[in-house]
């Protein structure tokens, strides 16, 4: 309780856009909140840095139709004008050559398949983006699933490499579920036959994190940066509050959004029982290298790769979405932390990058790449595998005032800024009064 206004006072760990959701809903419902992050910005993988002269995210979003969540958010900070559409294109590469894709008539020129594969992976897509229930979906493994819609040829070429390059060991041990919602939501976005339109903010994830973060101060919350919580505090399994740097600071609750795999350590008092189910899930890591050029890869916001020569599932071409000076190109490098991949430098990433793009588009030259950067996130994309809702333990824990959610708690749905605020407002509307 705080002893000046009364009101129970709650800590918030990690200020991404789930735990700046949670404090945010929390000032409305008359709570006083603290956000305590441990990095020097807000925003977690949605933070932006200065690169190359251009204010950019160092991972890249995208706005679908669907995406309610958000659009709730940006209407209630008064920042709604600032979303902007953009019809967009898809590109697939292979064998050498880039092809069109993502409409009816992509899919009938693809050379890559035959009639029956094309058929039948319409039909499945057809099907995925009209259908609305996800919970039989849940114990199926993905591969499985989707080779029994599209037939082996189809699989091999339009998933296969995407599965191998994102989740190696994990490839054929993921849920139909979250696969299925991934589908939904781009196809979702498509607003003819052959249109899709996706969104972005101008002035990026910046314009959103600045005006939450405002919004929190001005209804008198606090948000403390470089302040790692070492520890959450618990005597006779209820919440005492938590230590920074040495020191004890007294919260009546204790909501923390960090990846899972740091919650162990920061909550040691948890029960064994929670520990374990907490280890068994697993997270992949990615190195995100983004590129500004002087040219355009392609006309394409999202190019597919199966290349054997390219190890990347797919590029997104930033600036095919959100218009800026020069192209801006991100390639992301998924990967569990424990790959030899992980472990090469900066600089390996950035020369593998530039081989790739100008394999993606030979006119491109040494003198084109006018600057690039590589960012590192541990703990970026949950696997989800076949049954994984049963795996996850409750947010709300059987420590009184403690609840713990992460990206994986967005299960069947995708990491994204939409599902980060509709769980962190959840959550906060969910707290004992």
């Amino acid at each position: 309780m705080n002893p000046h206004t009364k009101k129970p006072s709650i800590a918030v760990i990690g200020a991404g856009p789930m735990g700046l959701a949670v404090a945010w809903q929390l000032l409305r419902n008359g709570y006083a909140v603290t956000v305590f992050e441990a990095d020097g910005v807000v925003g977690g993988m949605t933070a932006c840095f200065d690169f190359s002269g251009v204010r950019i995210e160092r991972f890249y979003h995208f706005i679908c139709t669907p995406d309610q969540p958000l659009f709730d958010m940006l209407k209630e900070l008064g920042i709604a004008d600032c979303l902007c559409w953009r019809e967009t294109r898809m590109g697939f590469f292979i064998k050498g050559v880039l092809y069109p894709w993502g409409n009816p008539l992509a899919l009938l020129k693809f050379p890559a398949l035959g009639w029956l594969g094309k058929l039948r992976y319409g039909l499945h897509a057809f099907v995925s983006t009209r259908r609305s229930n996800w919970q039989a979906l849940d114990g199926q493994e993905a591969g499985q699933w989707i080779r029994r819609w599209v037939g082996k040829q189809a699989y091999e070429v339009l998933w296969r490499n995407l599965f191998d390059l994102k989740f190696y060991g994990d490839a054929h041990n993921l849920s139909a579920a979250w696969i299925w919602t991934r589908i939904k939501r781009v196809g979702s976005s498509r607003y003819s036959l052959m249109r899709e339109k996706l969104g972005y903010l101008e002035g990026g994830s910046d314009t959103l994190l600045q005006a939450i973060s405002k919004a929190i101060v001005d209804l008198g919350g606090n948000i403390e940066l470089n302040a790692k919580v070492e520890q959450v505090l618990i005597r006779n399994r209820t919440v005492r509050g938590v230590r920074i740097n040495g020191q004890d600071q007294i919260f009546t609750q204790v909501v923390s959004t960090v990846p899972i795999p740091y919650v162990n350590a920061m909550i040691p008092d948890l029960p064994a029982s929670i520990r374990a189910q907490f280890r068994a899930l697993k997270n992949i890591a990615v190195v995100c290298v983004i590129c500004k050029l002087r040219r355009k890869v392609s006309d394409n916001f999202w190019v597919n790769i199966n290349d054997p020569e390219i190890g990347l599932p797919g590029i997104v071409e930033y600036s095919n979405l959100n218009p800026l000076a020069d192209p801006v190109v991100y390639a992301p490098y998924y990967m569990p932390a424990e790959h030899p991949l992980y472990q090469q430098t900066d600089e390996e990433f950035l020369q593998r990058t530039r081989k790739y793009l100008q394999k993606l588009n030979p006119e491109l030259v040494d003198q084109d790449f006018i600057a690039m950067h590589a960012s590192r996130y541990r703990f970026a994309q949950p696997v989800c595998g076949p049954g994984y809702l049963q795996q996850l333990p409750p947010i709300k824990l059987p420590i009184t005032g403690l609840y713990v959610a992460d990206t994986s708690y967005y299960y069947p749905e995708d990491r994204g800024v939409s599902e980060s605020f509709r769980l962190g407002r959840d959550i906060a509307n969910s707290l004992d009064t």
